[in-house]
């Protein structure tokens, strides 16, 4: 079982939905960076439940440092993070242990752990984790806002409702670090927020497309071939629940171009090179090449909805149907969003202390 990623950062998790916890393990930080309490607390904000378009269970998530943090900044010893879980509600789970949920992992982790797996709430497959990768995330994207590297995601899509694309990066980045629903069109967000309700009255769900900039990443960051940025990024995007797809810059659109159109000329300004155009998203042969990192991720809607559906029974082997109780997100693409920066922090800073070394965080 692999729950570890990163190079010279590694990020480990461990924990199930309805367990007593959940945390993550960060080695290689640097010592001396700062553990802003409140900093963490306004980023695991952005992951909870928001208003009526979000699941009922409601978590306190506060951290708790076991080690690696000494008078509130890091140590440079493995830093270890518990989030206790308190508002379970284990008997919601009872069919499903026999009954797998179409499209969540009840299934493959039945094949996978034989069994032997916490079914409670998805268990170790959950969403539930990623409140440990926001808060340990945090702590990264502090390191990184000092260094001057600002990441900021936006919901661009939600069931075929358009968001405008980033403009003013770090203004629109800042505009999105106090929002809890995620849109650089507020008009757009009233609108994403009647689809995503009318579907929740419905039983259903919606699903949509984030889209993220990174801004001031230093040029020349990133291998050529295997350890990409886009391939890293992509890596670690794909660990988050409900990821179905990704592409950077202009992705598949650039399918449809010349080459004359898609190639992002260069040219000199204020002393430094940048490109006319951003298609290829900030990255050129792997490696960042100081523009602005663009992707966009594919949020597939939630499984979890409650109208019946076809499922087969593991005990007796017979197809039947499965109504889901308990409580759910009609959609989690506002709350997916924070999960993204995290884990996309991670990998900047992971590319940054291969490229620096583990001081390059230190204040």
């Amino acid at each position: 079982m692999k729950n570890t990623i990163g190079s010279a950062l590694t990020v480990t998790l461990f924990g199930e939905s309805h367990g007593e916890a959940i945390g993550t393990v960060i080695d290689g930080l640097s010592p001396g960076i700062e553990v802003d309490m409140d900093y963490i607390r306004s980023k695991l904000a952005k992951r909870r439940p928001y208003g009526s378009i979000a699941t009922k269970r409601r978590e306190p998530d506060e951290p708790e440092f076991l080690s690696g943090v000494f008078n509130g900044y890091t140590t440079g010893t493995p830093l270890t993070l518990v989030i206790r879980n308190c508002d379970t509600k284990s008997e919601h789970y009872e069919d499903i242990k026999k009954m797998p949920r179409p499209s969540h992992a009840d299934l493959t982790s039945w094949y996978k752990y034989a069994g032997f797996q916490d079914y409670r709430g998805g268990g170790h497959f959950s969403g539930r984790i990623t409140a440990a990768l926001v808060a340990a995330g945090a702590i990264v994207m502090k390191a990184l806002e000092k260094k001057n590297i600002y990441i900021g995601t936006h919901i661009k899509n939600c069931h075929g409702i358009e968001d405008r694309e980033f403009a003013n990066y770090k203004k629109d980045i800042l505009t999105l670090a106090d929002m809890n629903f995620p849109v650089l069109d507020e008009t757009q967000a009233i609108a994403m927020e009647k689809e995503i309700a009318a579907a929740a009255s419905e039983g259903d769900s919606v699903g949509g497309i984030l889209e993220t900039a990174v801004i001031n990443m230093l040029p020349g960051v990133g291998e050529p071939w295997f350890d990409t940025i886009e391939g890293m990024l992509s890596h670690s995007i794909f660990s988050i629940p409900a990821v179905k797809g990704i592409e950077f810059g202009a992705g598949f659109n650039m399918a449809a171009m010349r080459g004359s159109e898609a190639n992002d000329r260069f040219r000199y300004e204020d002393g430094k090179i940048v490109t006319v155009t951003n298609h290829n998203g900030g990255i050129n042969g792997g490696i960042t090449n100081g523009m602005p990192i663009i992707f966009r991720t594919a949020i597939k809607p939630t499984p979890s909805i409650y109208k019946a559906q076809e499922t087969v029974n593991l005990e007796n082997k017979e197809n039947t149907q499965l109504v889901i109780h308990g409580r759910h997100d009609p959609a989690i693409i506002h709350r997916a969003r924070i999960v993204v920066d995290a884990v996309t922090a991670f990998t900047m800073a992971d590319l940054l202390t291969v490229r620096y070394g583990t001081d390059f965080f230190k204040e």
